[in-house]
């Protein structure tokens, strides 16, 4: 990835985090780009109580995304009246990791959001890896 926004002061809010994020989105190989349409992006400060314990996590700064729905190979047309599919960023956890590795903000957030479309796709750890890869070669 090239470009990181600097940041002085207060830490990147949420607006902040959602356009790197949705910038990651706008560089995917159209193949992927184009099964994203429907899903609901967003930012949140961090996972709730309930979210945690059904992921078996116990702090909030544990958990940096979360893809919440059904991977595409496992939807059916009888699936009718679901909720949409979500990706979430959790600011804070994102946060305190781009503070202890010292990994680039962009690099960042863009690793976990693909991370996290990659569970839309139902992708391997592998396959994710190559989606991270084309996608930062696609960076301008």
């Amino acid at each position: 990835m090239s470009g990181q926004a600097t940041f002085y002061g207060e830490a990147p809010d949420a607006d902040a985090i959602e356009a790197i994020g949705r910038a990651t989105i706008a560089r995917l190989p159209v193949q992927f780009a184009e099964h994203l349409s429907d899903i609901v992006f967003a930012v949140e400060e961090f996972a709730d109580d309930q979210t945690l314990a059904e992921l078996g996590l116990e702090h909030p700064l544990d958990l940096s995304g979360l893809y919440h729905g059904r991977p595409l190979g496992e939807k059916s047309s009888m699936d009718s009246g679901a909720m949409p599919d979500r990706i979430v960023l959790y600011r804070r956890a994102i946060l305190e990791e781009w503070i202890e590795t010292g990994v680039r903000l962009d690099d960042l957030v863009a690793h976990v959001t693909i991370h996290e479309i990659g569970h839309h796709f139902g992708l391997s750890d592998d396959d994710m890896h190559a989606l991270e890869e084309s996608a930062g070669d696609a960076a301008p």
